[in-house]
């Protein structure tokens, strides 16, 4: 019997689940008994975590089973979100805060003994993201569901995800994430739901003009899906992922013939594509792989939603009016040729049609204006690899570039191709071929977009690029993290702010009332109390919550400009050594964030922060004017202890490379000022929140660029500014490097050659800037003030805002 996973469901609608103390507590015992198999005499920590996790979860299921009836129902269009991360983070808080089930959960726990947030934390944050590309995902899904889209997000079911990380001597050390050791209670395995995947082989055609591909090696995606509550838990998506399985599991031949490793080999090979995210691909090897993952998780999601179209619709060629498909960078990008090799192949549609329906359903997001961060694939492999999607890329090529050249437009066929010289595939310009719709992410990237790295594509199709700001879902990002500004704005001005962000902007006139003022400040308080006991756990280190929390937290990388900071946090340690009984405003500097296993001038830029962190926290003449506190493996639950304690947020990076940034807003909204370029986001973030409540500095994209065209002479500023040279001679005489005291030689080298992100350029305006913080903070009624303002004026930049733009602008979907 032919079972459909996605069949309309009618036979089964589940009573109204009570939400009260009582009925939860009793579910919690009912779980604990039939699902774990304890009694409440031997259960641990985390048998009572799981309880209560599969407790929550039967009110996320009704609602998610409701929502897919309506969608089933009213046949409304989907929108599917394809992703190579989603940085969810742990499950079962969030869920209860969608519910509004907390004030239940907390007096079930309590009654039961247990308590409420010890039973949170023993949840794993899922290891399936590195940073900001990752996170939006999540926020995404959180915010289709609570506008009431109906949506499917789909990405790998990484077994390790991206590393943990340690340090060790200072130095970045990567550890297998073991996530799913204790398994995953929010997850549903769905055996029923694999698709074959394929690799390698040959292509051959028949008499009638049919396509075959022989393929060498396939495997198996198998479905695992999570439900994703929106507020008020009154809609429910899907985040579908996909684990990677054998065909055959063992060689039964080879075991019996004593052969026990080669009997396994194809199963390990099958299951290393869902094992790791972002495998070091500086190897041939680790390049294949990467390649598989992107086609992996792209066809199994195509192949998915063509199927569920298909249950539901006859025509094919009807699917852009049921099917929006959203690409979240060039990851995906090969969904442009397997959408085509689906339709086509399988459904018997000649390939100017298919190239055509392709182009309705897809849309691409960029986020880099970086041409190196734009993927790009070797003919070669991308051939052995996947030969049939090579036949079709090379179709589309030709036929794009006589497209222009029929049009008798002057743009530069260069920059339009999709293949360069016959060596390489560029998979930012076949996403844009590919794509109904192109956006940019912030105001001024979408603008550099139109005129840097796709001007040509631009002047070929005006109406194509579109911005749609990024921005956070308020739920996980105030509503939960924040619980004492949360009870603050609630008690002030209700709750209608949690799915209309813009009406924290009612709180503008409490900025200067003193009563709501020290409300606002003790909760920042309680909250930086409670990350410098995270400090002094992780690392040992006693920090005074008094100091001004100075926050930098996102990957490691060098236009992000940690190199930046670290170098004023040793101009700020010389200068305090020189004069220690100056007036100094206490100042607590905080780094999170992982490099890239194979960007060794990343890892050696977090070697440089802790050997100043070790430097600077055992001086006695320092003392408590600065401390450096460099946390390893930054997640989302660290995340959401650093941002709602943090009183300054670093937005550093060289002007026009941060396409937008989240981190940026996700501080501001907790009442963080910004210390940043006008890059990326932070333009608009200024404009709003105003000049007086942000420190900007420093060089602009235009100037940027200006100086990149004519040339730069690093060394000549370094030579005139003798703080900046201070700063970097005392780390090239090994001042932080007593054991090695040329460790740090590479990157002084860099700073004085080259100095391509212009960390020279820009250091006098910030270190004068952070001065200006320093003055500014020892004013504490005014400083609360503009923390205020930038709580209230930021509401702008809420997912849920983003995602109605993207309805409108991108999907033609309705929200509710």
């Amino acid at each position: 019997m032919n079972v459909n996973p996605d069949a309309k469901m009618t036979n089964f609608v589940a009573e109204p689940r009570a939400t009260d103390a009582e009925a939860l507590k009793r579910s919690i015992l009912e779980k604990l008994a039939y699902a774990v198999g304890k009694d409440p005499g031997h259960a641990t920590v985390r048998d009572w975590a799981t309880a209560l996790a599969l407790a929550v979860r039967d009110h996320v299921v009704d609602s998610w089973f409701e929502s897919t009836r309506r969608g089933y129902s009213a046949h409304r269009k989907r929108v599917y979100y394809l992703s190579m991360e989603f940085l969810i983070g742990r499950l079962l808080n969030d869920a209860v805060a969608n519910l509004q089930l907390e004030t239940a959960a907390r007096e079930a726990t309590k009654a039961l003994g247990v308590d409420y947030d010890s039973l949170v934390v023993q949840e794993s944050d899922a290891a399936l993201g590195n940073g900001g590309l990752g996170r939006l995902a999540a926020c995404f899904l959180d915010s289709m569901s609570t506008v009431g889209i109906p949506a499917y997000g789909y990405g790998i079911r990484y077994e390790h995800g991206l590393f943990r990380q340690r340090f060790h001597d200072g130095w970045q050390v990567e550890e297998p994430e073991d996530w799913l050791v204790s398994g995953h209670v929010w997850e549903f395995e769905r055996l029923e739901v694999a698709y074959p995947i394929k690799f390698g082989g040959h292509i051959s055609f028949d008499g009638q003009g049919h396509t075959y591909w022989h393929a060498e090696e396939t495997v198996l995606a198998v479905a695992y899906d999570t439900p994703i509550t929106g507020w008020k838990g009154v809609h429910v998506n899907t985040l579908r992922l996909w684990a990677s399985k054998p065909v055959e599991v063992l060689d039964l031949r080879r075991f019996n013939h004593g052969d026990y490793v080669s009997a396994a080999e194809k199963s390990i090979k099958a299951e290393t594509i869902s094992r790791v995210l972002y495998p070091d691909d500086t190897t041939p090897e680790g390049k294949e792989l990467r390649l598989k993952q992107e086609y992996f998780f792209t066809s199994a999601s195509l192949q998915d939603l063509v199927r569920r179209y298909l249950s539901e619709f006859d025509d094919i060629r009807l699917l852009p009016e049921q099917v929006a498909i959203q690409m979240n960078d060039t990851h995906p990008a090969i969904a442009v040729a397997e959408l085509m090799r689906i339709l086509a192949d399988e459904h018997g549609l000649a390939f100017p049609e298919a190239f055509e329906i392709t182009r309705k359903c897809l849309s691409y997001t960029n986020h880099t204006l970086m041409p190196e961060a734009l993927e790009r694939w070797n003919v070669g492999l991308f051939r052995r690899v996947l030969p049939r999607h090579m036949q079709i890329i090379e179709w589309i090529d030709y036929h794009h570039l006589a497209e222009v050249q029929g049009r008798n437009v002057s743009v530069s066929l260069d920059a339009i191709r999709i293949i360069e010289h016959g060596s390489e595939i560029k998979m930012g310009n076949l996403a844009f071929v590919g794509s109904r719709r192109v956006n940019g992410v912030s105001a001024l990237h979408t603008d550099l977009m139109k005129q840097t790295v796709f001007r040509d594509f631009h002047s070929l199709y005006p109406d194509r690029i579109v911005n749609e700001t990024n921005g956070i879902t308020p739920r996980r990002w105030l509503y939960e993290c924040n619980p004492g500004l949360r009870k603050l704005l609630v008690d002030s001005i209700g709750d209608g702010w949690v799915d209309d962000l813009e009406k924290l902007s009612a709180i503008v006139p409490l900025a200067t009332d003193s009563a709501f003022r020290d409300k606002f400040s003790v909760a920042k308080r309680a909250n930086k109390v409670r990350l410098a006991n995270e400090i002094e756990k992780r690392i040992g280190l006693k920090v005074d919550p008094s100091a001004l929390f100075d926050v930098q937290i996102k990957r490691i990388h060098e236009y992000k400009r940690q190199l930046l900071n670290i170098l004023e946090t040793i101009a700020l340690y010389q200068a305090i050594r020189r004069t220690p009984g100056a007036e100094w405003t206490p100042r607590v500097k905080i780094f999170a964030g992982k490099a890239a296993p194979g960007y060794h001038m990343a890892k050696l830029i977090i070697k440089l922060g802790n050997d100043v962190a070790r430097t600077i926290n055992s001086d006695p003449i320092v003392g408590d004017r600065l401390k450096v506190a460099f946390l390893p493996n930054y997640n989302v639950s660290l995340a959401e202890i650093i941002i709602p304690a943090a009183d300054l947020s670093e937005q550093i990076s060289t002007a026009g490379m941060e396409a937008s940034g989240t981190g940026n807003m996700k501080l501001a909204l907790n009442g963080a000022l910004t210390i940043g370029t006008l890059d990326g986001a932070n333009v608009e973030i200024g404009e709003r929140v105003g000049p007086d409540n942000i420190y900007i500095f420093g060089l602009t994209a235009d100037s940027v660029a200006d100086i990149r065209t004519r040339g730069y002479n690093a060394r000549a500023t370094i030579e005139g500014d003798p703080t900046l040279k201070a700063a970097i001679d005392a780390m090239v005489a090994g001042e932080f490097s007593p054991d090695d005291h040329g460790r740090f030689h590479q990157i002084a080298d860099r700073l004085y050659n080259t100095d391509w992100f212009l960390v020279t350029a820009d250091f006098q305006a910030y270190f004068q800037r952070q001065r200006d913080v320093d003055l500014d903070y020892r004013d504490a009624t005014r400083w609360a003030e503009r923390a205020i303002l930038n709580t209230a004026q930021v509401g702008w930049f809420s997912s849920d805002r983003t995602i109605r733009g993207y309805a409108k602008d991108v999907w033609g979907v309705e929200t509710t």
